[in-house]
């Protein structure tokens, strides 16, 4: 957290705290919810947050402070154990399943039931409960009246922490397989579950699966990722959405995403914020969120007419050029805003720049050029997915570039700042029937720092899909794009792009079964393709967010030595 984080001690509404409140489901199991009521004689509405991270440990501390907020300003805030986590019954057995969601479904009808509830739920969360809420949404069930979604995805396989490109994340999909296979295995709190702890422990030490197992048995995109992505059907989110992530993550594509894809009720919000909320972490600036979000409660469960639904859809960091480094206390820039994602036309114009023997040139160039690297390249490159601490973000480049092909432009006499999804298209013959090319854009200083702005990766054999991949065949061309993740960036004057092209990307990507060399045709089939935005007056005339402020936590658990 930055120091100028607030603590904020007197509210509107006293808040009574609820610390097992069981809601029981139609199948005759127990969900355990954490429950926090303003103290008043009429009804309130509510929000929801539905995880499995264990609310009497795990987020308590986290809990505290944001749902203590919010109550405080007159919103009952629940927040559940998913089935089969924490002090709900059952087992979980993977991700997003249909039962979860028919779980949450049946929480909102219970909540907005009860004798505090005026009716209208609200759902937010971050990652797991940023990804839930948008599905939940698309369940649409009637009380739902609006969602925050921050750090999350449209799409479980090509956006999450499984597959990226088409590509194993070496460094994610077993670290995360392995923690979510511990925190199942914990046991419920005895004092709230009582005399059946133990029962119900042992049960779920027994059935809790390693979830790995079916992330590597589903390595296209079939049913098993089309289940909770909500891409597959956007149109099935028919209420309003807050679609919120940071630079410094992995899922900080899926506002841009979300908002072209819902148009007409999605609000997407990008800072340069880890994978955390907006208003903790590093690297900052943090912001009010908690402040945002109430402004957007009011709006769309109280029907308060406050303006927020005529702001610009889309309002992001525009991140300035610094010196790379591994951690950030803040990323220096500016908030800009567009009415719409994609932008009215000519507020982002593609510039495109051509490979040409070493350059990225305004001209195509000629010839071919063959790409084959070390399997070392890519152990600089800094965490897919971000938790802003020390020695997870990603330094200076320059060892990265040396281990790859990289074609440079000329220095900008003008500053250049792009928005977007930079794009790389390249003209290609592999030797191999298996390889994979992956691409990073930096930003080169005049004294030679290389710092990472984007980067993307396409695992060659699903080139024309991700649901059949077709293997390469040796000596035959082809045409790929590649959409690097999305960026906001001001190229300083005497800087030069540089884009970094690689056959490895360890641990992002895991390797091809046998080493593989490419040939790259220098032509017009192969180039690079900036959403290049001039700077707009109005962008100095947006909104402040406020400070970031939460509430104190109402508990403190201390645990002895042993």
């Amino acid at each position: 957290m930055t120091e100028m984080t607030q603590t904020r001690t007197e509210f509107p509404f006293d808040v009574d705290v609820v610390e097992h409140m069981p809601i029981k489901l139609n199948s005759g199991e127990t969900i355990s919810a954490r429950a926090w009521i303003p103290r008043t004689d009429g009804q309130v509405a509510a929000v929801l947050e539905h995880l499995p991270y264990r609310k009497d440990d795990m987020t308590l501390w986290r809990d505290e402070v944001q749902m203590q907020y919010l109550a405080g300003h007159g919103y009952a805030c629940v927040r559940t154990d998913l089935r089969g986590t924490g002090d709900s019954d059952g087992v979980l057995e993977g991700e997003y399943l249909e039962q979860e969601l028919a779980d949450g479904v049946e929480v909102i009808a219970w909540i907005a039931d009860q004798r505090w509830c005026d009716g209208n739920v609200g759902m937010w969360g971050i990652s797991w409960g940023g990804f839930n809420a948008l599905q939940v949404a698309a369940l649409q069930p009637p009380a739902l009246k609006a969602i925050v979604s921050v750090a999350s995805t449209v799409d479980r396989y090509g956006a999450d922490a499984h597959y990226n490109g088409g590509c194993v994340i070496g460094s994610e999909m077993l670290p995360w397989a392995t923690s979510m296979l511990y925190r199942n295995g914990l046991p419920p709190t005895p004092r709230i579950v009582g005399e059946g702890w133990r029962e119900l422990w042992l049960d779920r030490l027994e059935a809790t699966p390693a979830f790995i197992e079916d992330w590597l048995s589903h390595q296209t995109r079939d049913e098993f990722w089309r289940q909770g992505s909500v891409c597959e059907d956007y149109s099935a989110v028919t209420v309003p959405a807050l679609v919120v992530a940071g630079f410094a993550d992995g899922y900080r594509n899926a506002p841009f995403d979300a908002v072209e894809g819902m148009p007409n009720r999605v609000w997407g919000l990008v800072g340069p914020w880890s994978h955390n909320y907006p208003e903790f972490g590093q690297p900052g600036p943090n912001i009010g969120f908690l402040q945002h979000c109430l402004r957007w409660w009011d709006r769309w469960l109280k029907g308060v007419e406050n303006g927020i639904d005529h702001e610009s859809r889309m309002r992001v960091w525009m991140q300035d050029s610094v010196v790379p480094a591994d951690h950030y206390i803040e990323r220096a820039g500016r908030w800009i805003a567009e009415a719409a994602w994609p932008p009215p036309a000519g507020h982002v114009v593609e510039e495109a720049l051509f490979l040409d023997g070493d350059r990225l040139s305004s001209y195509p160039g000629t010839g071919h050029i063959e790409c084959a690297t070390p399997q070392l390249h890519g152990m600089l490159a800094g965490e897919w997915w971000g938790s802003g601490e020390p020695g997870t973000q990603p330094a200076d480049q320059r060892i990265e570039d040396e281990r790859s092909l990289t074609f440079t432009s000329d220095p900008v006499a003008e500053a250049v700042e792009i928005l977007g999804f930079p794009q790389v298209d390249l003209r290609i013959r592999g030797d191999q029937p298996d390889a994979l090319i992956a691409v990073r854009l930096c930003d080169l200083a005049p004294d030679g720092l290389s710092l990472l702005v984007s980067r993307g990766q396409l695992n060659l054999t699903h080139r024309n899909s991700h649901e059949m991949p077709e293997p390469l065949v040796p000596g035959e061309p082809f045409d790929v794009t590649i959409r690097l993740d999305a960026a906001a960036h001001s190229l300083p004057v005497g800087h030069r792009w540089q884009l970094a092209v690689a056959t490895t990307n360890w641990p992002l990507a895991w390797p091809s079964p046998v080493a593989a060399t490419v040939s790259i045709e220098l032509g017009a089939a192969s180039g690079l393709r900036l959403p290049t935005r001039e700077p707009r007056a109005e962008d100095d005339r947006l909104p402040e967010f406020g400070p970031a402020e939460y509430a104190p936590p109402t508990c403190v658990t201390r645990s002895e030595e042993r």
